[in-house]
């Protein structure tokens, strides 16, 4: 495919693009400061979006200037195909980039994307134009002005206080935590249901025996209520979630409930068949291995990030352009084959889409005293939708160690975009994993709900010990 696109920095060598990748970012970073400073609520929805991004187009006009997008689906019903009623299903990729030309475009690459093409042979990345396709409700919209100047995080700076709910607590961050809160606090409305959710891990070395898993999953977030409200008339609960596996056979009938409340610790209850037991899990979180994966995939590498945030520093770096994942449906397509879409190292190239947009980068460190498998992590946030896009994790002797990707897409429901899919390539074990996916359900297609109305999932009282072992034995 022909290169049609000429990016600033192109044809630079990696060692260059790191090089101007700090000056980007240096320049970014007071760009940013100033935004912060200027923090006048009458600018969202007029220079800056309603949720804090900026309106103007990129200076070379790749990234377009922010309009309302308007209704993202043409003709679409639940259990149908989203990308295929998405109104820019047409586009075609401008560029791709592999082995052969990654040099060109390191400078809108992150370190983790550079990597996958240096230790993942066939890996590629289809460029397309870029589609502003994140919207938002006019209630979101309202709460977002009225959080400026009002929302707080706690005295440690690390857990969200209050704010108006549902809006983003802080459309001028000043700080990396304000931006993960964002990414925390992003509208999806009241819950997400996926009645039957396909996840995998590739094969070991050596082996051609996948990890796969079905799961009835279901999250619950009582502040996205439509409306106003205040974040701590919920209790402060960031989410409910409910699970219970299907599949393989030894994971089969386990289940567990988790509530995670702002700056408290995850509170798990696990059901195991075997022993007819529920049991408290207080140290499942932070980077404990979830139950039954290899020891791919820890408890906050859910949803590229998930959970307290206590165990590190959080810097705001700055704002950069990159080519991120975006506006991919693939990991969504509920009618596909799972074998068309998980290859054996990595996800489809057809099944990913790549544009450049603006994203906030965070540099995550570990905080004196504490400990984590990986002590440094850089996030990439939109800053369109606040989604979290990618994610770096370093080990202990400073090298890149997990990449993720959250595919972010437009959801119908909610008139916003959400991110749930993902996929992790650990670059040291030489496998990846794939989560959240509804690859080939079929009719059990992800649904984001709106209203609480009759779904007993859809109250705090579902999320206990005794409602999970009465769900579980019946």
């Amino acid at each position: 495919m022909k290169d049609v696109i000429e990016y600033p920095g192109a044809g630079i060598s990696i060692g260059g693009g790191t090089r101007q990748l700090i000056l980007a970012l240096a320049v970014s970073a007071v760009m940013c400061s100033a935004q912060a400073a200027d923090k006048d609520p009458a600018s969202l929805g007029s220079k800056l979006t309603p949720l804090g991004g900026e309106v103007a187009a990129s200076a070379d006009g790749v990234i377009p200037a922010w309009t309302a997008p308007g209704p993202q689906a043409v003709g679409w019903s639940h259990g149908q195909p989203r990308g295929q009623h998405w109104k820019f299903k047409g586009d075609k990729p401008l560029f791709s980039i592999d082995s052969s030309n990654v040099a060109k475009y390191a400078s809108k690459l992150s370190p983790g994307q550079v990597e996958l093409f240096k230790k993942i042979p066939g890996y590629r990345m289809d460029v397309y134009p870029t589609r502003r396709s994140c919207g938002v409700p006019d209630f979101v919209a309202d709460n977002t002005k009225k959080n400026v100047g009002f929302a707080k995080l706690d005295a440690d700076g690390l857990a969200l206080q209050e704010a108006y709910v549902p809006g983003i607590p802080f459309p001028f961050p000043s700080n990396g935590a304000e931006v993960m809160w964002n990414m925390k606090m992003r509208y999806r409305g009241v819950g997400f249901e996926m009645s039957k959710t396909v996840s995998g891990i590739s094969p070991r070395k050596g082996s051609e025996d996948w990890l796969r898993t079905s799961t009835d999953w279901f999250m619950y977030t009582p502040w996205g209520e439509k409306g106003s409200a205040l974040f701590s008339s919920v209790d402060r609960l960031e989410v409910a979630t409910y699970f219970s596996y299907y599949d393989p056979a030894a994971l089969a009938g386990q289940a567990g409930v988790v509530t995670t409340k702002a700056g408290e610790q995850a509170s798990t209850f696990y059901y195991f068949p075997g022993q007819r037991r529920v049991r408290r899990m207080p140290a499942y979180s932070y980077d404990a291995p979830q139950i039954g994966l290899d020891n791919q995939y820890t408890i906050d590498e859910s949803n590229v990030f998930f959970g307290p945030m206590d165990r590190f520093d959080w810097k705001l770096v700055g704002k950069q352009e990159l080519l991120v994942p975006y506006n991919a449906f693939g990991p969504y397509d509920n009618l596909a084959k799972i074998e068309d879409v998980a290859k054996r190292d990595y996800i489809a190239p057809e099944s990913r889409r790549y544009e450049l947009h603006r994203v906030w980068v965070v540099e995550a460190t570990v905080r004196p005293g504490m400990r984590h498998q990986a002590p440094k992590r850089l996030f990439y946030i939109d800053e369109d939708s606040w989604n979290a896009l990618m994610a770096v994790d370093y080990d202990k002797q400073g090298q890149i160690w997990k990449v993720r990707e959250g595919y972010t897409i437009p959801v119908y429901e909610t008139g916003t975009c959400d991110m749930e899919a993902q996929a992790q390539y650990n670059l040291v074990d030489g496998r990846y994993l794939y989560d959240m996916t509804s690859i080939g359900v079929g009719k059990n297609d992800h649904r984001w709900l709106t209203e609480s109305t009759g779904n007993p999932r859809l109250k705090r009282d579902f999320y206990t010990s005794d409602n999970l072992r009465a769900t579980s034995e019946r």
